[in-house]
């Protein structure tokens, strides 16, 4: 998919199982055919899909959300899952052409994927040469986690492995909204975490937005499912109004982190003056 002078390309860890504890299991997509009879889902854990965002202009290389990460570490017995590193591998890309990460938040679903432990069982950045930007509110708000000992439901926080990266300078905190460079700007919306950022792509007339966890998935268009996860709803539920009215207003196209099979779609609204995904791109 082009937006202006941007390819952009959907990345896909496939479907996993989320538990109430936050923690995840890779799952059988099939088992979605009967979700009614599950004993699992929807009773005590949830479907979703992990879905980086891959854009490119021929200069810059960047990768926003890096996933979970799994087999990226020496020894991990997840060889053959799919990850970041795998799915750029399909674009004839590695990691050092990574110019920059952008971080839409620090939650380990979304955060993981951005280092690895070699051989020598040391961190290593999984992009040698890329940027991590991430807003600095979120990265103390992270910090005080870890020293608080909080539980938080969902996923959460696990800051051990980014250590080395904010030591060896890769992490590059900014302030609210930000512009990085021509067509790429970071809008802090918060809510769902403090730092909370979604990253808007505009460029030639024409706009995207990846939108993180504040709209993980299009069923979360209309609906505001997230209160019992997001750490100011009334913030997060402000942030979502105003980017879907830009949205629409623009015919932007919209990324969904957690979707199933509708991943991306420009927004339209039903005769209940509803929102609805046209020109839907499924996995």
């Amino acid at each position: 998919m082009t937006i202006g002078r941007f390819t952009i390309e959907q990345l896909s860890e496939g479907f996993f199982e989320l538990f109430r504890d936050g923690s995840f299991s890779k799952m059988d997509p099939s088992r979605l055919n009967n979700v009614a009879e599950d004993p699992s889902l929807g009773r005590y854990s949830s479907a979703l899909g992990i879905d980086p965002l891959l854009v490119s202009d021929g200069d810059e290389h960047i990768v926003i959300d890096t996933g979970l990460g799994w087999g990226l570490d020496a020894g991990s017995h997840n060889r053959g899952t799919s990850n970041i590193v795998t799915n750029l591998e399909i674009f004839g890309l590695r990691p050092d052409d990574i110019s920059l990460v952008i971080l839409t938040h620090l939650h380990f679903d979304h955060s993981a994927g951005s280092s690895r432990v070699d051989k020598q069982l040391f961190t290593q950045a999984t992009f040698p040469n890329a940027r991590y930007i991430v807003q600095e509110k979120e990265w103390a708000y992270a910090l005080s986690t870890q020293a608080d000992q909080q539980e938080m439901p969902g996923a959460d926080y696990r800051l051990d492995e980014l250590y080395r990266l904010k030591a060896d300078g890769q992490i590059d905190p900014v302030q609210g909204n930000h512009q990085l460079f021509r067509g790429v700007k970071l809008l802090l919306t918060g809510g769902h975490t403090p730092g909370h950022q979604v990253v808007k792509i505009d460029d030639g007339g024409h706009s995207a937005y990846f939108l993180g966890d504040l709209i993980p998935t299009e069923h979360h268009l209309n609906h505001y499912a997230m209160k019992m996860v997001d750490y100011n709803p009334v913030e997060a539920k402000k942030s979502k109004t105003l980017i879907l009215k830009e949205a629409l207003k623009e015919e932007a196209q919209l990324f969904f982190y957690h979707s199933l099979f509708s991943k991306s779609g420009r927004l339209s609204k039903d005769r209940h003056r509803k929102y609805v995904l046209k020109e839907k791109n499924r996995s």
